[in-house]
């Protein structure tokens, strides 16, 4: 339990150091193409850009390579998972149904233009989260803990690590901070200026 928190606290400090980097890096990528007189009315900036323009085609390359993983297998990973929790709610279907309906829902945000029209998306997201958050501490208060439920520490490594994992998972997609801030530098042009 003691390294669980401080494994969490530990990644929640580098995920904020990285998200920091992150966002001076793009401020200082927008900065110079602003100089250049490049105007990103109609294009949002992407992390692989600003790896190419500040640090060549080579990070750029291997920015994009490891984007292009990390959203392949996160994705597999969220759609499982959720799949999981509708199942948990109805059971009349068999996971990979559920898994099939919840990819189709999802894969409508591909209709989404860009991400000035993705905030919306992302209040409701906040709001469903903060909702289920509360409805949950509240539940728990309410209800008290189950009699007989115990509290353990996992029985295999490999379990201590996918707990690990899980944890660092929560911390991570960082590079999609340059596109959120793309999105919010254009409609508040002073986000842009150092």
């Amino acid at each position: 339990m003691l390294s669980g928190i401080l494994f969490q606290v530990f990644y929640g400090l580098v995920g904020s150091w990285t998200a920091y980097l992150i966002s001076v890096l793009y401020i200082e990528y927008r900065t110079r193409k602003e100089k250049e007189n490049v105007n990103f009315k109609n294009h949002v900036i992407q992390w692989f850009e600003v790896l190419d323009g500040l640090l060549g085609p080579y990070w750029k390359a291997v920015g994009l390579a490891f984007n292009c993983t990390f959203l392949l297998f996160g994705s597999v990973i969220q759609l499982i998972a959720y799949a999981s929790n509708i199942y948990y709610i109805n059971d009349k279907l068999d996971k990979r149904t559920c898994t099939y309906i919840f990819g189709a829902c999802c894969a409508t945000t591909v209709f989404i233009p860009s991400f000035h029209h993705y905030r919306i998306w992302s209040f409701l997201g906040l709001g469903m989260t903060t909702y289920t958050a509360w409805y949950m501490t509240i539940a728990a208060l309410v209800h008290g803990q189950k009699d007989g439920a115990t509290h353990s520490a996992p029985t295999k490594l490999v379990l201590y690590f996918t707990g690990a994992t899980n944890i660092l998972y929560t911390f991570g997609g960082h590079a999609v901070t340059v596109e959120i801030m793309h999105a919010m530098a254009s409609t508040f042009p002073a986000v842009s200026r150092p």
